[in-house]
């Protein structure tokens, strides 16, 4: 009887520490998420603050890829900060949300999607947009902060 008392709290315990720490782990996912949110939203605000070049450059990893029209791949971060200095994007406004956040397992990869919306000012005065879904995947970086590999 004591033997089988013994072994029922030995479980009860093991159990209760399983979702404890299952409990812990929902919890910084979701930290992770928020983190991951934190960071689309100081880009996006960088880009309209300072500019779209350097904001696209400051959050990209040094080996950051972005794919652009008629499936052109741009790698690295001053390739990427090259492309974004041309007079387009000089006179463009970029405002973007995501409607999803993923985080890996182990907390070191993530990925966002979600809506975007570019405005610009043509040469002849005359004001455009294009609106469409964006991709990003988030990586840790070394010192902890989190920068795009793939946009």
């Amino acid at each position: 009887m004591r033997h089988s008392f013994t072994l029922s709290l030995l479980l009860l315990g093991i159990s209760l520490l399983f979702f404890k720490c299952n409990e812990k782990e929902e919890d910084s996912i979701e930290e992770l998420k928020a983190t991951i949110m934190k960071a689309e939203k100081d880009f996006e605000k960088m880009a309209a603050d300072k500019s779209i070049a350097e904001a696209f450059w400051f959050y990209a990893a040094p080996d950051a890829v972005i794919k652009r029209q008629n499936d052109t791949l741009i790698k690295g971060r001053d390739n990427i900060k090259q492309y974004y200095s041309s007079d387009f994007y000089k006179t463009a406004t970029v405002k973007w949300t995501p409607d999803f956040i993923d985080v890996s397992e182990d907390g070191d990869m993530a990925y966002t999607f979600g809506k975007y919306l570019w405005r610009s000012i043509d040469s002849a005065g005359s004001a455009n947009e294009y609106a469409g879904v964006f991709h990003t995947v988030w990586k840790k970086q070394d010192d902890g902060s989190w920068k795009y590999v793939w946009d």
